[in-house]
């Protein structure tokens, strides 16, 4: 695989790691038509990166139409480009990217549309030197610096039939719903079940045991999937508020494309791994929610029409 720079994407990052130094980073995000965004993330790396001696930074380019891959290669964080050629999906952009980066290193999963707060990449890699943590994800805040509800349960027949009912805030609230609503579970650092998939650092150890991303997912829930692997291997998925990153990407449920294909992937992640009876009544949680909501936009009427068809692959040009 070759990066912008007519190389081989894996130069530059294959020297031999001392075993006594800190583990190697590689920071990896995925562009897809992302210029609005993607130079201002990149620009946060420096101070996002501070204090983590050996570091690199990788962009893989789902076939972006605008110009994501010219503003990524002329922009002095000098990031490693790898163009795909093709919209994978975001797991396949994470496995191309990995591909590239030796086992020894550890790795920070980034939105394009993300900003580092200074200092964030040292507070998670300094959680990974417990062997146990597999994960670190970090305190995510909203645009105007509200703090995002980030922390997830398990997805279950409880949490499904809940949000459908109660609504996500007040199923939340009642400690029902897959959000964790109580914003006193965001002051200290904890191990969590799973948190959204903006912002996480997977540790070498982890990377070895869990393998790669399940690509199956097209977008969505392939977070959930893979710390679901994390914690079945013995490692635990950590939350630490004194790494902050900031997302000023927009809201899925603007979006009725967006907002259906979450439906689907989460029907695909609960189906993978239950049986017929449970995925029936999944799916009819799914149904009986967004059917309620639909008067409220097309984003919950798209949605619905995802639920009642079946769970099919997702394709984007």
């Amino acid at each position: 695989m070759k990066d912008m720079r007519g190389k081989d994407a894996t130069i530059g990052i294959r020297e031999k790691h001392n075993p006594g130094a800190p583990t190697p980073l590689a920071v990896i995000t995925i562009a897809y038509n992302s210029a609005d965004v993607l130079p201002g993330l990149l620009s946060s790396l420096e101070a996002g990166l501070a204090g983590i001696p050996k570091r690199e930074i990788i962009v893989v380019d789902n076939n972006s139409r605008d110009n994501s891959i010219a503003l990524a290669s002329a922009h002095p964080a000098r990031p490693h480009v790898i163009p795909t050629g093709r919209n994978g999906g975001y797991s396949a952009g994470i496995n191309a990217a990995t591909a590239a980066i030796p086992p020894e290193w550890n790795i920070l999963i980034l939105n394009a549309d993300l900003r580092l707060f200074p200092g964030a990449a040292k507070l998670m890699a300094d959680r990974l030197s417990d062997p146990r943590v597999g994960i670190v994800v970090p305190q995510i805040l909203n645009e105007d610096g509200s703090r995002s509800l980030s922390l997830r349960r398990e997805p279950s027949l409880t949490t499904v039939w809940s949000e459908a009912l109660l609504g996500g805030r007040l199923s939340g609230l009642l400690k029902t719903g897959e959000v964790v609503a109580d914003l006193r579970h965001y002051e200290k650092p904890r191990q969590v079940e799973w948190a959204t998939g903006a912002a996480l650092m997977v540790s070498a150890q982890a990377r070895a045991m869990v393998g790669n991303w399940d690509e199956n997912f097209f977008l969505y829930s392939e977070e959930v999937d893979y710390m679901r692997r994390a914690r079945a291997a013995g490692f635990t998925v950590e939350y630490e508020p004194g790494a902050r990153v900031m997302h000023i990407g927009g809201d899925t449920k603007a979006s009725p494309f967006l907002y259906s294909v979450q439906t689907t992937s989460r029907l695909r992640d609960y189906n993978s791994r239950n049986g017929a009876a449970a995925r029936a009544l999944f799916r009819a949680g799914v149904v009986a929610g967004e059917a309620i909501r639909s008067i409220r936009g097309k984003s919950h009427r798209a949605a619905l029409r995802a639920a009642l068809s079946p769970v099919r692959p997702i394709i984007v040009p």
